[in-house]
């Protein structure tokens, strides 16, 4: 599963030092345009998600899985055929489409063995376990540009698919039963969309997920701009990226921990608090220094974000998945789908306003966290609506 689900990472992370290259290959005008390049897999994994949930709780999910893999390997082929800018864009939309299926099977099958606390546990261990690749995939990529072209790199991790393909049909069974599947129909999304929107705890988490996430997919987009160009660290960014990404080891290792003894919600909403109150304070240092402070001042602060998101990401999920037990399969799609959709659509409205310095990136992270602990909050008052009842 780790495996399965890093290949997400895999699919943006290396491609971040060759952004520049493709923009020129491509005949990018406008920099902030190649951040698309990252949005558009987000805004098709967003709708993919939400096909092969319940595809897979009709036709299983390893049929479901390696349908999904076939759809990336297409859009694979397609992105180093690119020639243009919407081309590419489109390639990369199929990418996300079928590399959803990793995404919100992996969990579906988490969920359909484990559950509540056990669940998050298993879940901040695949986390943990895959953190390898976003902190060596930038490396990877720069390592392959260098020796060869941008092409290049998806023919890599057109390699590394078909590698996880196989290891993953030949190392995991079937998790849902025959007696336990359900017909594919229009009738059974909208019943189960209507479930889970009425289900405060399952809607909520999921929209926290997603405005929480939108700084980080934002961060993503625009990270080669403001290291490798605005702070010009040129081929040391991979490291600098590698550096950072240990944080979501750290604090993937503390949330598998913690998570049986305080819960899952206890750990979110610290982890939002701590955001919450580092971003804001950030805020007023980037003010004495115009927006672009030293990158040792920027590392630390980045860091300690890093460690807040790697407790809520799995949390969030778990949380959200865990009235859904029944609905596994669609409800992992509508979850990741919704969380995902929002996370996207905000990452490339901040992408926008993207200036060079590091404003948008702290402001964004300020905003969202004080907005998901309203959020929070709003989850809360059913909780208490229901004991005053």
């Amino acid at each position: 599963m780790a495996l399965s689900m890093s290949l997400v990472a895999l699919s943006i992370d290396s491609m971040l030092p060759a952004l520049d290259s493709i923009g020129q290959s491509l005949g990018v005008e406008n920099k902030n345009d190649q951040q698309l390049i990252i949005g558009f897999l987000f805004i098709g994994m967003a709708f993919g998600q939400l096909l092969f949930g319940p595809l897979s709780d009709s036709i299983g999910r390893r049929r479901s899985m390696l349908i999904g893999y076939l759809i990336f390997l297409i859009g694979s082929v397609m992105s180093i055929m690119a020639n243009d800018i919407n081309y590419m864009l489109f390639s990369r939309f199929l990418q996300g489409f079928g590399v959803a299926a990793p995404r919100v099977l992996s969990t579906a099958i988490i969920r359909d063995q484990y559950a509540g606390r056990e669940m998050a546990k298993v879940m901040s261990f695949v986390l943990m376990m895959f953190i390898l690749v976003p902190m060596l995939a930038p490396m990877f990529g720069q390592l392959i540009l260098n020796l060869f072209n941008w092409q290049s790199i998806f023919i890599a991790v057109m390699l590394v698919a078909i590698i996880s393909l196989c290891w993953y049909l030949l190392r995991q069974g079937e998790t849902l039963a025959l007696e336990n599947r359900a017909d594919f129909t229009v009738k059974r999304t909208r019943d189960a969309l209507s479930t889970i929107f009425k289900n405060r705890r399952a809607t909520g988490f999921s929209v926290t997920a997603g405005i929480v996430s939108a700084p980080f997919v934002f961060y993503l987009s625009s990270s080669q701009q403001l290291f490798q160009i605005s702070y010009e660290l040129a081929e040391w960014f991979p490291l600098f990226f590698a550096g950072l990404s240990l944080a979501f080891g750290c604090s993937s290792f503390v949330s598998g921990k913690f998570v049986m003894t305080l819960g899952m919600q206890k750990l979110v909403t610290a982890a939002l608090k701590l955001l919450a109150l580092i971003s804001s304070l950030f805020v007023v240092v980037l003010v004495f220094f115009n927006g672009f402070p030293p990158l040792w001042i920027t590392s630390i602060y980045l860091f300690f974000c890093f460690f807040c998101l790697g407790i809520l990401f799995g949390n969030l999920n778990a949380l959200a998945m865990e009235p859904l037990g029944h609905l596994a399969g669609i409800g992992a799609a509508i979850v990741g789908s919704l969380g995902t959709f929002i996370s996207a659509t905000l990452a490339v409205l901040i992408g926008l306003q993207f200036d060079g310095t590091v404003y948008p990136l702290t402001i964004s992270f300020a905003i969202a966290s004080l907005v998901s602990l309203i959020l929070i909050g709003w989850i809360d008052k059913e909780k208490t609506c229901a004991v005053a009842a």
